[in-house]
């Protein structure tokens, strides 16, 4: 009978997801994305590789369910901020650029923002399926919020330009995780970059 990690069923799964979390970060340091499959995450999670199936079905699914537990602390302070509506959508996207930076630090999510991490973000599906879909959403929110108060300018298609000014963001993350001391200047510019491109002038 396989050895229980914890005091209950839910504290031993809560343990295996953490330490699949780890093992994956761990190989990621060590070798490409690609080059890794299920026997070697089984492996260095420490698991029979029978029961690693028992939480995902393959690499993809498992890089999925992974990314969609590490993110929730991300989508529920984000959700958070863009809910306090009687602040100023610029001052809520302050504190929302802040908190998606902060999450990309994350040892579980870090992976996700590593320079040359394109495979493993293929892996993660488009759209409403994909873990970071809903802080999109928030964000989109905030800024029709702007627009209709005044705030921002009318940047036409929303959709278009959340999406263009995340691949700022995601560059940002990409040099925290290069650079970690880098952290707070980073997220400055990254502010700057977002409210230029929104603010009217």
């Amino acid at each position: 009978m396989p050895r229980i990690r914890g005091a209950s069923i839910e504290e031993h799964h809560e343990r295996v997801w953490a330490d699949l979390a780890e093992a994956v970060r761990q190989l990621l340091l060590e070798r490409d994305y690609e080059s890794i499959n299920m026997g070697h995450i089984a492996v260095r999670a420490g698991l029979a590789r029978n029961t690693l199936y028992n939480y995902a079905r393959d690499k993809s699914a498992l890089v999925l369910a992974l990314t969609r537990r590490a993110s929730r602390p991300a989508v529920e302070r984000v959700s958070a901020i863009a809910a306090r509506t009687a602040d100023p959508a610029a001052q809520r996207l302050h504190e929302i650029i802040e908190a998606i930076l902060e999450a990309s630090t994350d040892q579980a999510l870090q992976p996700m923002f590593r320079p040359g991490a394109g495979a493993l973000v293929a892996d993660v599906p488009k759209g409403p399926d994909n873990p970071f879909h809903a802080l999109i959403v928030e964000v989109e929110n905030v800024v029709r919020d702007g627009i209709a108060r005044g705030e921002f300018r009318d940047v036409g298609d929303v959709q278009l330009a959340v999406e263009l000014l995340s691949g700022a963001v995601r560059a940002a993350a990409e040099r925290i995780g290069r650079e970690p001391a880098a952290f707070t200047a980073t997220v400055q510019a990254t502010r700057d970059v977002v409210l230029a491109a929104l603010q009217r002038r």
